[in-house]
């Protein structure tokens, strides 16, 4: 205590400053001078101040807690000498009771808390109205604070206004709740107190409670309603600082105390609780202090590009399987789930001391609900007495199941019971057979297992039952493709897949929603689900490494041995079909016999649609879109084809055959010459590329162009279905064609999600693009799409390319440049009987299409097709290429050269590492 206030004392000496002023003031008869003097001290004074706390706060010598009280006290002394020195400038001639006055500080402010870019809220209080020396003196002070660049909320009010508005205003109520005095008319500020705790306080604490904690479930619903979101907000973000604040306003009104030991005192929180509280109180301060330091401004988000930075001044370290930044990240979700802990504590204790209404025991209806040994208080699940799972720990995963089977809340005083038993829960109660047969059924329940699964996880009892789950909770995936945590995100798999077989989102997923019902391993499936991301973290390929938990752990749970083998099959190939999907030409035969091959079964297709689907969807909200449903559907259809003997394995000759009859219906209206004419303009793999609509359309725009002489034909149309625009360009082949559409193309700001590139017998080029927005969302912007037409008729005259120094002056956030993702080059003449398949692997940035392209066609390589895909900040960008010659590339020192121009060229442009690539595979 006595270190504390020398510290302050170190950071502003109120009454040498206040000696100072009046010195310098002394016979200085105009007021504009004796202002600035004022003005000039502060300012010198704050500058001090704050430089000293940022100080000692980056040398580690105080904690978040301590700095956040620092930065309080400095401002009130500020506040008081700009107090005292408009008094000074306005001397009362004749005070009256009406010109009593006292500064109260107000908000957080008022608990003696202060962020460094802080709002700092200010009450003016009088006894009545503001007299007209009052209000000289408020706004002198205003003036001067405002001055200084300081961010000020005000209000100027009477006793009677303040009591008035708080019972109908439950801010101003909270606000209230933390006024603390800060100068002027002490007994002022007193009589404010009583009277708030008689006219304001003395009203039902329930009511207060009930609207505190709706104004949160309000605020999580705005943030997000999750925790575990890999870039919180860490003050109103669900678990933050704002949480925290809640129960503190809570504990204040119900039981009138000032700190939270007081609570320890009241028997609300046990000491290890109330220690729980500092600690995570201190942690998430002392990330909201370098969190302001290192932006400059009052930022409450941790950002990618903060994230890394934080994780390395507050000590963390780089361990095997982790980086410093996935270690901090994961204490801030411990941290996080700690205050729901605390809340559902203060919600019981608090309900336990405002109701007077008995548990029900009434043997009837707990023999008709199979309550299994629990008792129902309030409609909600709890324990028979508070010895129940210190007798019996394996009671912790009964309760869990009781409460998912008869639909029941779980009472938060069993909660608490929970928390404090969780290291009951042992090898006993993990290789309990009834335990573990309830813990699957939960986890597998057609029912919202996603709710049984999250409050078990919530409490704790998940990862310490199934401890290789418990690794991964908190788990971040430090990358812009992963939305949520290992552990939500596994979960959310869970829920959806269940929502999925109760046929709710067969809009979106027909074909899952489809043979979900046709699978024999359904429970396999579901724990396929909650193993595929079970190894994430400890380094090496987590689809091989989870694969072996699962072989572990599935006979423990009591799966038999056929749906042991299925989960830990499962769990190693769950990145195949969506890497064929994404990666790979569909309309090339060899890709689909590989992943036929490669799956085996009908059943296995199956099973790896659902649990592609699931796991692509719950990565995060805007993950999932129309483009990449369509490219598993083509690719399971693809393949089931293949396995039921069915249209893929037909003669060539014979499916090129109906394609073209399927267009001749198309193209009704024409005569017989023209149609005879458009059927011989495509080579053989033409025909089995597209649709009968996009091969109608391409017909038209074909006999448009020769009819009109046109020498370059541009068409766009918006696919809505699909989620993408097409683009398709025709004109005279010539090489260096699709990597100035591509310049083109990046010039707008448009992504390319795929691509096709034919040459007709008569040497005329049909290139189609399949095109995205930003936001994965079809290009249709207003203009958009004229711009576009533009820009590519500009590079074919020669007007315009995308060159790199053009890349280099559009925009890329900050939060992306801190990502590292080393460049990668892979050549595979194994994927393709007809081509080599050229895969590209960087950080995502404007204009890396075009650097890659441009090299292809320097290599004087010819493209056929592309696929084109963004995994947060990684770019995937895979080719099927030919040689000049139209053949494939096979010669190890051409391909050598292939790979290192290739390098190259992305190597250069990439920014320097600033973070550990911790995203090898986009999954």
């Amino acid at each position: 205590m006595a270190a504390q206030k020398k510290r302050k004392r170190d950071l502003i000496d109120r009454a040498a400053l206040q000696a100072r002023i009046e010195a310098a003031c002394t016979d200085m008869p105009a007021a504009g001078d004796r202002r600035r003097i004022v003005l000039e001290q502060l300012r010198s004074a704050i500058e001090a101040g704050r430089t000293m706390v940022q100080t000692r706060f980056e040398a580690v010598e105080i904690d978040g807690n301590a700095a956040k009280g620092e930065l309080a006290f400095l401002f009130d002394q500020i506040i008081r000498v700009a107090h005292d020195a408009a008094l000074r400038e306005y001397p009362a001639a004749n005070p009256t009771a009406g010109d009593r006055m006292a500064v109260v500080a107000v908000g957080g402010y008022g608990r003696g808390e202060l962020a460094p870019f802080s709002d700092i809220d200010l009450l003016f209080l009088f006894p009545w109205k503001q007299t007209a020396h009052g209000e000289q003196i408020v706004e002198y002070i205003l003036y001067m604070l405002w001055d200084l660049g300081l961010k000020i909320g005000h209000a100027t009010r009477s006793i009677e206004d303040c009591t008035r508005l708080a019972k109908a205003d439950l801010t101003i109520r909270t606000a209230l709740l933390e006024a603390r005095y800060l100068w002027g008319d002490q007994n002022l500020y007193l009589e404010l107190r009583k009277t708030f705790r008689d006219q304001v306080m003395s009203r039902a604490a329930m009511d207060f409670v009930k609207g505190k904690l709706g104004e949160r479930d309000r605020r999580h619903e705005k943030m997000g309603d999750s925790r575990y979101y890999v870039e919180p907000n860490i003050k109103d973000g669900k678990g933050g600082l704002r949480d925290l604040q809640t129960l503190y306003w809570i504990a204040k009104f119900a039981y009138e105390v000032d700190s939270v030991p007081d609570l320890v005192a009241r028997g609300v929180l046990t000491k290890a609780e109330a220690r729980n509280f500092s600690k995570d109180q201190n942690f998430l301060w002392s990330v909201r202090f370098h969190l302001h330091y290192l932006s400059g401004r009052p930022e409450e988000r941790l950002t990618f590009d903060v994230q890394t930075s934080i994780s390395k001044r507050m000590g963390y370290a780089d361990r095997a399987g982790a980086s410093d930044v996935e270690r901090f990240m994961k204490h801030y979700y411990i941290v996080a789930k700690d205050v729901g802990d605390l809340t559902r504590i203060f919600c019981a204790a608090i309900e336990a001391e405002n109701m007077s209404k008995p548990i029900i025991r009434l043997p009837r209806l707990r023999k008709a609900r199979d309550l299994m040994g629990f008792d129902i208080d309030r409609d909600r699940l709890t324990v028979a007495d508070e010895g129940q799972f210190e007798r019996d720990p394996a009671a912790m995963i009964r309760l869990f199941f009781v409460a998912h089977n008869e639909g029941l809340d779980i009472h938060p005083r069993a909660l608490r019971l929970v928390t404090q038993n969780l290291k009951r829960i042992d090898k006993s109660v993990r290789e309990d057979p009834d335990a573990n047969r309830m813990f699957v059924e939960m986890a597998s329940s057609i029912d919202a297992p996603e709710l049984a699964l999250t409050r078990m996880n919530e409490a704790g009892v998940f990862g310490r039952f199934l401890r290789d789950f418990g690794r991964v909770v908190g788990q971040t995936q430090h990358d812009m493709y992963h939305v949520y945590t290992v552990d939500e995100h596994t979960i959310q798999a869970i829920g959806l897949l269940a929502k999925i077989e109760r046929g709710e989102l067969a809009g979106d997923h027909p074909v899952a929603s489809a043979v979900i019902h046709k699978i024999g391993s359904r429970r396999a499936l579901y724990m396929g689900v909650l193993f595929h991301d079970i190894a994430k973290g400890r380094g090496g390929d987590h689809s091989v490494l989870g694969a072996r938990v699962a072989k572990r752990v599935c006979p423990r749970l009591g799966l038999d041995d056929e749906e042991s083998e299925t989960v830990e099959w499962l769990v190693s190939k769950h990145l195949v079909m969506s890497d064929v999907a994404q990666k790979r030409d569909l309309n090339d035969s060899k890709t689909i016999m590989d992943f036929v091959d490669e799956i085996q079964s009908p059943e296995r297709l199956r099973l790896l649609l659902c649990l592609t689907v699931v796991d692509m969807r719950a990565t995060g909200p805007n993950v999932w879109n129309n483009w990449k449903a369509e490219l598993l559907r083509e690719l399971y259809q693809a393949a089931e084809d293949v396995m039921s003997g069915g249209q893929r394995t037909n003669a060539r000759g014979a499916r090129i055959d109906a394609a073209k009859e399927e267009l001749r219906g198309a193209l009704a209206d024409w005569s017989e010459a023209d149609i005879q004419a458009q059927l011989e303009r495509g080579y053989p793999g033409y025909w089995l590329t597209f649709e009968t609509d996009t091969l109608a359309h391409h017909a038209r725009l074909m006999r448009a162009a020769e009819k009109e002489k046109l020498p370059l034909s541009i068409r766009t149309r918006v696919r809505s279905d699909i989620d993408v625009t097409e683009l398709t360009v025709y004109t005279q082949d010539h090489p260096g064609l699709f990597s100035r559409i591509t310049g083109a193309i990046a010039a707008v700001d448009a992504n390319i999600v795929d691509a096709k590139v034919f040459t007709t017998p008569q040497g005329m080029a049909l290139d189609t693009f399949w095109l995205q927005d930003r936001d994965d969302n079809a290009l249709s912007a207003s203009g958009a799409l004229e711009r576009l037409t533009v820009q590519i008729e500009r590079a074919f005259a020669g007007e315009m390319g995308y060159s790199e120094p053009e890349a280099e002056r559009t925009f890329v956030p900050a939060r992306t440049k801190v990502f590292s993702v080393p460049p990668r080059v892979i050549i595979d003449n194994q994927a393709s009987a007809t081509h080599t398949v050229v895969e590209v692997n960087g950080r995502d940035r404007p204009g890396f299409l075009y650097v890659v392209t441009r090299v292809l066609y320097d290599l004087s390589l010819q493209i056929s097709s592309a696929k084109i895909s963004t995994f947060g900040e990684r770019a995937v960008d895979v080719f099927y290429v030919k040689d000049g010659f139209g053949m494939k590339v096979n010669h190890e020192s051409r391909i050598a050269a292939i790979r290192e121009r290739l390098l190259e060229a992305i190597r250069e442009k990439e920014s320097p590492a600033t973070g550990r690539d911790a995203h090898q595979a986009a999954e």
